[in-house]
């Protein structure tokens, strides 16, 4: 089935009895050439490229869970390509063109809107480096605007300009950047997948790996054993436990990453606005609701929940920056488990077993990382080697120096 305007015309006026289910529910076969661990976003958008772009034929995707209920379902939706670094700023303006065409590719509504971000400065000294940063995007190909307070003022005349304290002297837009629909996104790739063939099995836990000869054979599952030619792992903040049941042991830790959504309120936020005197970001959803984030909590955990603290200083930043917000009721909040690098960027690459492939170490920049991350995943499974973005994303590189440190914290995974 394929979705259009006239499919629902034609559904509203026949009693909506054609719709069918967006994709199978199959049993696991033996075997298959490529198994893909993990059914979020970057293992269903590996499955649909490995699939619809590399002619893929025997895939799975095994999920422990129900589909998307992992980080695909846990974020606040933000796609940007905002980056500095050339390891980082060529694969997220590849990942930004995918976005703008993956409702045609998988005809599926994802909600893309481009609405801009904001990235706001208080110093003279945060404005030199956000005018680099705005540089190394244009010449990456991206779009990157340096506002000045006026036009700031123009766009969001409800921000907190004059506090003392905080002050907005302008800020660094990608007009191009927005959010997508989190859920509708993992839907889109899922349904896309399954057109193609593609196994996605649910409820159905990887417990092991079988290994012989220094060569991956399959899994062991809930469901019983499935063996594969290639294993790609794509599992985001479980990617230490999952990885360690192979022997190996990652540089990457785990933490919660908190999220809220207040009460609805009428449109009042046009895109994305970051606090560049703290860590806040907020969005205004098509409910109304703001939808905001800021930092992770500080401990190693495998829980979706966070602890009050963290609560205290996402509001406060986000008061500090629009104190309007004050008598908005917060309606609900969740956890994601980010999967938190040395170097605060992700790991696409060859294990040393043959046959295992890893995905990971994605940080807060998982979302907006999917379609780019599954496309040169699903290239590394097909063809053995790294798509020309993501060439910079080895697990060898924290061994030859060459680390992409996009903040300048060093290897402390709770400042990234």
């Amino acid at each position: 089935m394929r979705f259009s305007g006239f499919r629902v015309v034609k559904e509203a006026l026949t009693g909506h009895k054609g719709w069918g289910m967006l994709w199978r529910n199959p049993d696991p076969k033996p075997a298959y050439d490529i198994v893909i661990v993990g059914g979020g976003g970057h293992g269903l958008a590996t499955a649909f490229y490995l699939a619809k772009t590399f002619k893929q034929a025997r895939v799975a995707v095994l999920e422990k869970g129900w589909l998307g209920s992992g980080n695909i379902g846990r974020n606040t939706t933000i796609i940007r390509s905002n980056y500095l670094l050339p390891g980082n700023e060529p694969f997220y303006e590849f990942s930004m063109k995918l976005w703008e065409n993956l409702e045609q590719e998988t005809n599926f509504n994802s909600m893309v809107s481009q609405r801009g971000i904001i990235n706001l400065y208080h110093t003279d000294g945060q404005r030199d480096a956000y005018r680099r940063r705005g540089n190394a995007m244009l010449l990456a190909g991206a779009d990157a605007r340096l506002l000045g307070q006026d036009e700031v003022r123009e766009i969001a005349p409800f921000l907190n300009f004059d506090n003392a304290r905080f002050p907005i002297k302008g800020g660094l837009m990608q007009p191009r950047a927005g959010t997508a629909r989190h859920d509708g996104v993992a839907w889109g790739y899922a349904r896309g997948a399954d057109m193609r063939g593609v196994d996605i099995i649910q409820n159905c836990e990887v417990t092991g790996f079988r290994i012989e000869g220094g060569k991956v054979q399959g899994v062991e599952t809930s469901r019983g054993y499935i063996g594969a030619g290639k294993v790609g792992v794509a599992v985001a903040g479980n990617s230490s436990r999952v990885m360690a049941m192979a022997g190996m042991r990652l540089p990457i830790e785990s933490h919660v990453l908190q999220a809220f959504v207040s009460e609805g309120l009428k449109p009042t936020i046009p895109g994305v606005i970051t606090f560049g005197a703290g860590h806040f970001y907020v969005s205004q959803s098509d409910k109304g609701g703001l939808v905001f984030g800021g930092d992770i909590d500080g401990y190693n955990s495998y829980a979706q929940r966070g602890n009050l603290p963290v609560v205290e200083d996402v509001i406060e930043g986000g008061m500090a920056l629009m104190p309007m917000i004050g008598r908005a009721r917060l309606l609900r909040s969740w956890g994601g488990i980010m999967d938190m690098s040395m170097d605060g960027s992700p790991i696409i690459d060859r294990t040393e077993i043959d046959g295992l492939y890893f995905n990971g170490g994605w940080c807060y920049g998982g979302f907006k990382a999917t379609p780019a991350s599954g496309y040169a995943f699903a290239h590394l499974l097909a063809t053995d080697r790294p798509h020309e973005t993501a060439e910079a994303y080895r697990f060898d590189r924290f061994a030859r120096g060459y680390v992409i440190d996009e903040k300048g914290v060093g290897a402390q995974p709770n400042l990234h």
